[in-house]
C-alpha cells in the first residue's frame, strides 16, 4: 500500500517537474527575429552593443538540437544573458529558405551551413561583428552550466587568449 501511495505521489509530481524545466520558448525568448540578412544583423548587432552573433546550426530530426532548446535555451537566466550580449540565430541546415550571408551574398540556409562546414547538429558558432567566426562547439552542451561558462567566455573576449576548455576547466571545478 506504500510503495503504491508513492508511485502514485511521484507520477503527480512528474508533470510539474517537466514543466518547470521546460522553461520558456527558446524561439520566442531566446532567439532573434531575422528576415534573414545576416549582413544586417552585424550592423543591428554594432548599433545595440552587442559582442557578436550566436548561430545555432540544427535539423529537425536532431536529438541533441530538441535537448539543447528543451533543457538549456529554454532557461531565463540563458535567455536574459544571451539576449543582452548576442543576437542569437537558428539554421536549419537542411533548409531551402533564402538569406543572405554576412557578406550580403543571396544563399540558402544549407549552403550557409555547407560554407560554415557544419557536418553535424548542433553546432554553436559565435561570430564576431566582423562577421568572423571567433568559437565553435559541435555536439549539445552539458547543460545550462556550461552554455553560460561559453557565452561569457565569448562576451568577454577571453577566446582571443585562451582556450575553452582551459577556461571550462578553471570554472567548472
Amino acid at each position: 500500500m506504500r510503495s503504491l501511495f508513492l508511485m502514485l505521489c511521484l507520477t503527480l509530481l512528474l508533470p510539474a517537474t517537466a514543466s518547470a524545466a521546460a522553461g520558456r520558448d527558446p524561439l520566442t525568448h531566446f532567439f532573434n527575429e531575422t528576415f534573414g540578412n545576416y549582413a544586417e544583423e552585424l550592423v543591428q548587432a554594432r548599433e545595440q552593443g552587442k559582442k557578436g552573433i550566436l548561430v545555432f546550426y540544427e535539423m529537425d530530426e536532431c536529438p541533441f538540437c530538441h535537448f539543447m532548446k528543451q533543457n538549456v535555451l529554454s532557461q531565463p537566466m540563458v535567455q536574459e544573458y544571451y539576449r543582452e550580449h548576442f543576437l542569437n540565430f537558428a539554421v536549419d541546415i537542411g533548409g531551402d529558405i533564402e538569406i543572405a550571408d554576412f557578406a550580403g551574398k543571396q544563399t540558402t540556409q544549407k549552403d550557409f551551413a555547407k560554407v560554415a562546414r557544419v557536418r553535424a547538429t548542433p553546432v554553436i558558432a559565435f561570430y564576431d561583428l566582423d562577421g568572423k567566426e571567433v568559437f565553435r562547439h559541435t555536439g549539445r552542451t552539458s547543460g545550462v552550466d556550461e552554455f553560460m561558462l561559453m557565452g561569457r567566455f565569448i562576451a568577454e573576449g577571453l577566446y582571443r587568449s585562451q582556450k575553452f576548455t582551459n577556461y571550462k576547466r578553471e570554472h567548472l571545478k
